[in-house]
């Protein structure tokens, strides 16, 4: 019977995974532990990685072979190990990813097969062939390419090889522990979740998406970002429901698509502006301007729902999609500081952190992106708090020094500033005027 290596990386599932179909009847289930994407990621992103390892490992019947190294030299090794003919992945779009992937295809047979999205990045195009750069039009041909429904797998797809079985010449490493508990992982948590959004959520996403004190948006994108259910299965599912609610969340599914499609055609976007004029943008430096993104980082700005938003971040490693682009426009806008050092930190806070989202969800708050907000579009922070959460309950949730203070009067803070509640570390009226006057100086 031939013998194949399964390398799963973003797919950290068994149902709907094509690559299992094309991997023939027997195969070796392999996961390396890689420290270049270990380093940057952060604890509870790491920690979620964990648990989602646990969890395929228990499908597998403990027999997911975990072990540390740089995959260039790890996995062709471990393939010449148990005569595999074949390497089966799901393909990887993003820099890092296409960059190992064609160092490994140097040694092995390396078999692609399916991608962590609904349509694998560099597909849909416009009809010479070009990519597109604005969403909309792209959408429309997104919608129109379609997709293929949920393939049909799961753990008796494969028979599955005992790594205590092989003689790898590598030491088995066991699945690290998660620091402390977190949210659930694996397939199994990620249908569940998604399950319960649908049943108890979707039909108000339209009208609730942007209000983070309701708190009743899906939180599918961690289990999007380990592939721990495929875009795909939720597509299958929204087709279905035909609602307002499940048409908006479809569009939501679709950003990430492009976003991945953006960073396909530009892997330097993941650094630089996609706009090359935003280039020549001022951005403040030295040591006022380390001290006010260390309020930021920190929660303590005195902005309510900029504090509640970075507070939620390192408590939970998530933060609502509103808020990100309140806090994003703040920090560029307010502050003066470039986008990347606040994607940076989201990166290392966030346990949903992908590149493509994050780089290009930051860039259209500051302007600089693809379909980017206008660089005139500049979010107060009071007014956005007091339209997105008017009952002042985020706010209230994260920010304790300011839960005697009922009702969005939290936001403002006209009457009663808590002493142990910072001021304002600056004037939004004036940090306005002179982020328009910085962009203004753009040719």
């Amino acid at each position: 019977m031939t013998e194949s290596l399964v390398w799963f990386r973003r797919d950290l599932r068994v149902g709907d995974l094509p690559t299992l179909s094309a991997a023939g009847e027997r195969a070796l289930g392999l996961f390396v532990l890689d420290d270049r994407l270990l380093g940057p990621s952060g604890g509870p992103r790491r920690d979620f990685l964990y648990r989602s390892l646990s969890a395929l490992d228990e499908q597998l019947g403990g027999r997911l072979l975990v072990v540390r190294g740089d995959p260039v030299e790890v996995v062709p090794r471990i393939a010449k190990a148990i005569a595999a003919r074949e390497v089966h992945v799901s393909a990887d779009y993003g820099p890092y990813g296409r960059e190992r992937d064609a160092a490994v295809a140097e040694h092995v047979d390396l078999v692609a097969t399916g991608s962590p999205y609904a349509i694998a990045p560099g597909r849909v195009t416009k009809d010479d062939g070009s990519p597109y750069k604005v969403f909309t039009p792209w959408f429309k041909r997104w919608l129109d390419h379609g997709w293929r429904g949920p393939a049909r797998t799961g753990p008796d797809t494969l028979d599955w090889i005992d790594p205590d079985d092989v003689d790898v010449s590598t030491v088995r490493t066991v699945i690290p522990a998660p620091d402390g508990p977190g949210l659930a992982a694996g397939e199994a948590a990620a249908l569940e979740r998604w399950r319960e959004f649908c049943d108890d959520d979707l039909i108000r996403y339209e009208d609730e998406r942007d209000r983070p004190d309701l708190d009743t948006t899906s939180r599918m994108s961690v289990y999007l970002k380990f592939g721990n259910i495929h875009p795909r299965t939720m597509l299958a599912d929204l087709a279905r429901k035909r609602s307002h609610g499940a048409e908006q969340y479809r569009r939501q599914v679709a950003w990430r698509d492009f976003y991945a499609d953006i960073l396909f055609q530009r892997p330097d976007s993941a650094r630089r502006n996609y706009v090359a004029k935003f280039d020549a943008i001022r951005h403040d430096t030295g040591r006022e301007a380390d001290a006010l993104f260390a309020a930021w980082c920190e929660g303590r700005t005195g902005f309510p729902i900029v504090d509640a938003g970075m507070r939620q971040l390192a408590t939970e490693g998530w933060m609502h999609n509103r808020v990100r682009m309140i806090v994003a426009s703040f920090l560029v806008k307010d502050l003066h500081l470039p986008w990347w050092r606040g994607a940076r930190f989201f990166m290392q806070h966030l346990v949903d952190g992908d590149l493509a989202s994050n780089q290009h969800g930051w860039q259209w708050t500051a302007g600089s992106g693809t379909d980017a907000a206008p660089y005139f579009r500049v979010f107060n922070p009071i007014s956005q708090g007091e339209k997105f959460d008017p009952t002042g309950d985020y706010v209230r949730r994260w920010i304790p020094e300011l839960r005697g203070i009922g009702g969005k009067a939290v936001h403002a803070l006209k009457d009663a500033r808590p002493e142990n509640y910072p001021d304002p570390i600056v004037d939004h009226a004036e940090e306005r005027r002179e982020a328009l006057a910085r962009y203004g100086e753009l040719s």
